[in-house]
């Protein structure tokens, strides 16, 4: 059995979606980076949880300062995040949620597309489970 990893907190996410974005940093460069004023010692705090939890690898260079990396990638962290947030908001119906999001967004005939044919594969998998069940 998979043991799942740790949540991060909002904090840790903001600094997690750093290290994807920009890749291996050092805690000035994250903390320099920030969106918004942080002590320093809240971002050194923060990087050292994400190490602790498994979702982000410290290394010291032979030279330069501690680099820090995400060992996760962001799919990996949204859904568990995106399954409270349903069950919380939306009583475990991803519908209302679904249509909160369209009724408020500008979408291309692309993004359209693409939404069809997410409804297709899941439409797929429904039958798929229907029959090996």
């Amino acid at each position: 059995m998979s043991r799942k990893r740790p949540k991060p907190t909002s904090g840790e996410m903001e600094l997690l979606s750093l290290l994807w974005q920009r890749g291996a940093m050092s805690l000035s460069e994250v903390h320099e980076a920030m969106d918004r004023r942080i002590g320093y010692t809240t971002v050194q705090t923060r990087l050292n949880r994400l190490v602790d939890k498994g979702l982000a690898a410290k290394q010291k260079p032979r030279r330069g300062p501690t680099q820090y990396s995400a060992t996760v990638q962001p799919d990996e962290v949204s859904a568990g995040h995106l399954d409270v947030l349903v069950e919380r908001v939306a009583n475990g119906s991803v519908v209302p949620l679904v249509a909160q999001l369209l009724d408020g967004a500008r979408l291309s005939r692309d993004d359209l597309k693409d939404l069809r044919q997410l409804v297709r594969q899941a439409e797929q998998r429904a039958r798929h489970e229907e029959t090996s069940s």
